[in-house]
């Protein structure tokens, strides 16, 4: 998608949204492989921040609102304002990256309630224009919405982590505000649209349509109440519960992962290779290793409070890394790259929504070269994050340098690929 000055259309928000989110995870990607070559300790501190931070709230508020919208069209999409959203969120990196190298806490306390304000908008025009019995009554609307929510409390996180790092001796933070607490918060939101987004592109195109509606109803009450309670237990240290809740959520990933995986196949048998799904299956693969990694990391930080660090001993270090560094290059990454594929697109195609709503939305909208170098694209990609958990196994830090670089040139990648579509 080639870059246009901004016009006021849609679609030119959708193509500084493909830009900037792109450049964010590449940076993050090329920050943390630096920071391992040299062993500077700012630049492995900065990564997770430019990540969270950058891609997190542009995720949400620009992607998560575009899926919203298609389904409920009076929440409309305001160019203008979507623009300020992105140019928000820049500045927010700009005053993350001063904080975090100058050691300077308050001004990471002032980054967390300047975007706790901006997310507070479209929280209050949620609200306003749609009903909670409407907000119910669609069960992706549920998963993106309540995205939304989370994404203002992991912003929360960030201006009480500020606080807390400035005035450490003050008791009226919470024991468990930590950089871990605020990092495990950040995924959350990400996790829950993905999910949204299955339902609505896939499984509720199934013959058994009202029975998949009752199954993701119930997958929504045990993935978001199974989320908001292994935060309850792991901050109280109930080995038994994280254990059996992490479990849960295990078998419901595999459920999902099996099913994707036969829809996947049925898909490219009638239809064609749509690199889009191939993305999105490999994010649920890696979810699976990540609910793994982490039940492993549950084992083996037993008898550890909450907020230790590190974590786990020095020789369990790398299933911390894994379980982490899965999670984010793998299911995050690689769904919201699946995700970009089809809803971006769709969007520059029309200058609007209206492809998201119909059924053609998986159609062949990328040309037959394109969809082979996404493929080439998701390869290297696997490849990369692969040798990357492979490499904290073997503590091989020349290993997980390169394959940072690699990551995130395949990132990158995303940005050219679309380009040559427009």
């Amino acid at each position: 998608m080639k870059a246009h000055p901004y016009d006021g259309k849609l679609s030119a928000v959708v193509r500084l949204f493909l830009a900037v989110s792109v450049i964010v995870i590449t940076v993050t990607s090329f920050i943390a492989a630096g920071g391992t070559m040299t062993g500077t300790h700012v630049l492995l501190k900065l990564h997770p921040y430019i990540f969270f931070i950058g891609f997190g709230n542009l995720a949400i508020l620009i992607l998560n609102r575009y899926l919203t919208a298609a389904i409920y069209p009076e929440l409309t999409i305001d160019p203008v304002k979507q623009q300020r959203y992105i140019y928000t969120v820049i500045l927010a990196l700009v005053m993350i990256t001063v904080a975090v190298v100058m050691e300077w806490p308050l001004l990471k306390a002032l980054t967390g309630l300047m975007l706790m304000l901006l997310v507070a908008g479209p929280i209050r025009e949620i609200f306003t224009t749609l009903s909670i019995p409407k907000i119910w009554k669609e069960v992706s609307v549920r998963y993106y919405i309540f995205d939304v929510l989370f994404l203002l409390n992991a912003n929360l996180g960030l201006f009480t982590l500020g606080l807390k790092e400035a005035f450490p001796h003050q008791t009226i933070i919470p024991f468990f505000v930590t950089q871990s607490s605020y990092f495990l918060g950040s995924s959350f939101p990400l996790s829950i649209s993905v999910m949204g987004f299955l339902y609505t592109y896939a499984w509720s195109k199934s013959s058994k349509r009202e029975l998949i509606k009752r199954l993701f109803s119930l997958w929504f009450y045990i993935f978001v109440g199974g989320v908001l309670l292994f935060l309850i237990v792991i901050l109280a240290g109930y080995y038994s519960g994280m254990m059996l809740i992490s479990h849960i959520l295990l078998f419901g990933v595999m459920a999902l992962l099996g099913s994707f995986a036969i829809y996947l196949y049925n898909f490219f048998k009638q239809n064609f290779h749509h690199p889009a799904l191939a993305f999105l299956l490999s994010g649920l693969a890696l979810l699976f290793a990540t609910s793994g990694f982490g039940i492993m990391n549950i084992y083996f930080m037993k008898g550890l409070p909450f907020g230790t660090f590190p974590p786990l001993r020095p020789d369990r270090m790398w299933i911390y890394h894994a379980h982490t560094h899965a999670a984010l290059l793998g299911w995050i990454t690689c769904s919201f790259i699946g995700m970009i594929y089809i809803v971006l697109p769709s969007i520059v195609r029309s200058n609007s929504l209206e492809l998201l709503r119909s059924d053609s939305v998986l159609s062949a909208i990328l040309s037959e070269g394109s969809r082979k170098k996404a493929f080439r694209q998701l390869t290297v990609l696997l490849l990369a994050a692969t040798a990357i958990i492979l490499a904290f196994f073997l503590d091989n830090h020349m290993m997980l340098s390169i394959s940072g670089f690699v990551f995130g040139c395949s990132v990158y990648f995303l940005n050219i690929n679309l380009q040559q579509e427009q």
